[in-house]
């Protein structure tokens, strides 16, 4: 090959380079303009936006379905929903419980306890355990329940009590319905 065809072929090839390179990177719409993203014609678009533009169309939406009703119905609806939820809220909200020496934590139905502080044991009246979901285990009455662990009480009458030798209050994190009780 003589020096001009090298020079041809290379030329050729860094021609065809620079045009692949051009395509690639450029986006051509229909008009012929080319589009940068994050640009004018090309903006970001964030989620509030998306979720304002849904939440506009779903309107739109159930007003033709409901045949051009008035929104009152619809927000009457809602408001009654909330008031529901608030009303349910109460049984989900966490309670500090401090539980004094020669008293036992009792749940009820479907309570939860993380004992925060002491040394806590279970308290059963049957044979029946409570069940510690951090571990997986089943903790029998009178064993030592651990702290910073969650502990679910699917059946009430079982609860924690002070162990043997602990001269503090438990401090125990409580959600659901309880009592304290006094040991016999």
């Amino acid at each position: 090959m003589n020096k001009r065809t090298k020079l041809a072929v290379l030329g050729s090839v860094v021609g065809i380079g620079l045009v692949v390179v051009s395509v690639v990177t450029t986006q051509v719409r229909g008009d012929g303009n080319s589009v940068v993203p994050g640009s004018v014609n090309d903006p970001v678009v964030t989620k509030s936006y998306i979720d304002k533009k849904v939440s506009d169309l779903v309107k739109a939406e159930l007003a033709k379905q409901q045949g051009g009703q008035d929104d009152t119905q619809l927000q009457k609806t809602l408001d009654e929903f909330r008031a529901e939820l608030e009303q349910n809220k109460g049984g989900q909200k966490v309670e500090v419980v401090s539980v004094p020496v020669g008293k036992r934590l009792v749940a009820k139905d479907g309570a939860e306890f993380i004992v925060r502080a002491g040394k806590a044991m279970a308290y059963s009246a049957d044979s029946n355990g409570i069940s510690d979901l951090t571990d997986g285990t089943d903790i029998t009455s009178g064993k030592p329940v651990p702290n910073n662990h969650l502990i679910l009480f699917p059946r009430g009458g079982r609860g924690v009590t002070a162990q043997v030798g602990q001269t503090s209050a438990l401090t125990v994190l409580v959600r659901g319905d309880y009592e304290l009780q006094v040991q016999q």
